[in-house]
């Protein structure tokens, strides 16, 4: 498995090494041993898998604060364009994002701590994401920057308006979040 460091400090695209013969295909998603060989040494706590039905689907740029939680990300569905938003309040890159296609083809995965923000943006019909996550789901502590936040600008590849959940068309705005004081358990 080949990690592979972003401009944003602990981001890191992850390629795993594929064994492919007439019957299919093996490889490694996770291995802990990797990860700690360039410093993750995030406990994954839970799975979770999302199906998006149709093209142009926008998830996010959500994150968990309470308690923090870190994603490790992959496509194996179709493809989508993966997301990760630095909200370290002391980090010099804050509010700038990093982005990745990754598709059942290509394997690729990205790796956020849980100071970042993430999302996503299908690029085929029926595509599905699954992520290892370092912390249990509390939905009493989430939150959710607005898709198209102009100081952050996302270059979505997909211009026109997306589908999107409710949730994702109540976004805060990235000022916002980093007036509330929650934001400082981020820093």
């Amino acid at each position: 498995m080949t990690l592979e460091p972003t401009k944003l400090e602990g981001v890191y695209i992850c390629t795993p090494d594929v064994h492919e013969d007439a019957r299919g295909f093996l490889m490694e998603t996770y291995r802990k041993d990797a990860f700690a060989a360039v410093g993750i040494t995030e406990e994954f706590v839970q799975d979770n898998h999302a199906r998006s039905l149709v093209r142009n689907t926008v998830r996010g740029l959500h994150f968990q604060y309470d308690p923090p939680a870190a994603k490790l990300m992959r496509v194996t569905q179709g493809s989508a364009f993966l997301v990760a938003v630095d909200l370290r309040k002391n980090s010099p890159t804050l509010g700038q994002w990093v982005g990745i296609e990754s598709s059942a083809e290509n394997k690729k995965q990205l790796y956020a701590p849980a100071s970042f923000a993430r999302g996503y943006q299908t690029l085929t019909d029926e595509c599905q994401v699954q992520y290892k996550v370092g912390a249990l789901y509390n939905p009493d502590g989430l939150g959710e920057i607005a898709w198209n936040d102009p100081d952050i600008n996302v270059d979505w590849p997909i211009k026109e308006t997306p589908f999107l959940s409710p949730r994702t068309e109540k976004g805060t705005a990235f000022k916002d979040w980093l007036a509330n004081p929650k934001s400082d358990c981020f820093l």
